[in-house]
């Protein structure tokens, strides 16, 4: 190489090192992030967003602002985001669907795991397994023992095939050996109204819309589906303690990934930032009167829980022969 030649060379890679050293000591954030939401406005997982989003934005001095890509059970918007770059600023709203579209979609274009680096699970939310009050029963074992005598004629309502209130009732059924009729709704507000009318006989769905309704003895709240009682109605024993089924658990989670390769740094950051919204008392107030749990875990405890989440209800999609809606 002719010495002038080299001394260009050396420069180009000089103001290259250089650039970049500027770009690692630029603050962080230095200008806006998106957030973005792969589900329709309205809901727990739309206050979340936007309540995180509102302090996340007072706390790091830049805008936070959130976008809702729906579609495709959450398939656009997490799509969308494994096509930016992995620099921190667009952030991604995840809920248990994201681990669990990978048994109804086997050619999804990205890895719920490998694709995404974990920054923190936010809350968590508790379901129970609710009864219209004239089905006649006041208990876990009892609701057992009519649906066993009565195979495929109990009704239980969810949101749709693949829903949480779907494969809360579908781990129930292989664990009691029942069969119940599966009746799907266009949301929570349907599934209530029609326990309510005894349209249909039961269903497995988020505590806050049901909460008063089993307190004045309009509907029966006969287990709930967490490790723990709720806090909310703590007269109501865990599906596992009150029909003697060690092992049955599920917990409704959302939280927030980065594209794989954001730098550690800022991971840290936003966990840090997010972790102290979910401990302020005022928004730990706000947070559980919608019956949501703040959680704010370390991003290796979510990505571990996110791992054991996809191959345990892979295996009980699996065998219950459950296939996404067309």
């Amino acid at each position: 190489m002719k010495p002038g030649l080299a001394w260009i060379g050396i420069g180009v890679l000089f103001c290259s090192a250089s650039a970049s050293t500027q770009a690692q000591d630029t603050p962080y954030p230095s200008r806006r992030i998106q957030y973005i939401l792969p589900s329709p406005a309205g809901g727990p997982n739309d206050f979340v967003a936007r309540l995180l989003a509102e302090r996340l934005a007072k706390s790091m001095g830049q805008p936070v602002i959130v976008e809702n890509r729906p579609g495709a059970s959450w398939t656009i918007g997490t799509e969308f985001v494994t096509r930016q770059p992995a620099d921190g600023y667009t952030l991604l709203h995840v809920a248990a669907t994201h681990i669990l579209n990978p048994s109804f979609f086997p050619k999804l274009p990205y890895d719920p795991i490998r694709d995404f680096d974990p920054v923190t699970q936010s809350v968590g939310m508790t379901f129970i397994l609710t009864v219209h009050a004239g089905l006649g029963v006041n208990s876990i074992g009892e609701f057992i023992t009519r649906a066993r005598s009565n195979p495929g004629k109990i009704t239980y309502a969810t949101v749709g095939v693949g829903s949480s209130h779907h494969l809360g009732a579908e781990l129930f059924s292989s664990m009691t050996g029942i069969r119940m009729l599966h009746v799907p709704y266009k949301g929570g507000a349907q599934i209530t109204a029609a326990l309510l009318s005894r349209e249909i006989d039961s269903t497995f769905i988020s505590i806050f819309p049901v909460r008063k309704l089993i307190l004045a003895g309009e509907l029966r709240g006969l287990g709930v589906t967490t490790a723990h009682r709720s806090p909310l109605l703590p007269a109501v024993p865990t599906v596992a303690e009150a029909a003697a089924l060690p092992g049955y658990e599920m917990d409704v989670w959302q939280g927030l990934v980065f594209r794989a390769g954001t730098p550690r740094p800022i991971i840290a950051r936003l966990n840090r930032e997010v972790v102290a919204v979910l401990k302020n008392p005022q928004d730990v107030a706000r947070i559980t009167e919608l019956g949501l749990d703040p959680v704010g875990s370390a991003p290796e405890q979510f990505h571990e829980m996110m791992k054991i989440d996809m191959a345990r209800w892979a295996k009980v999609i699996k065998e219950a022969g459950i296939k996404a809606a067309e």
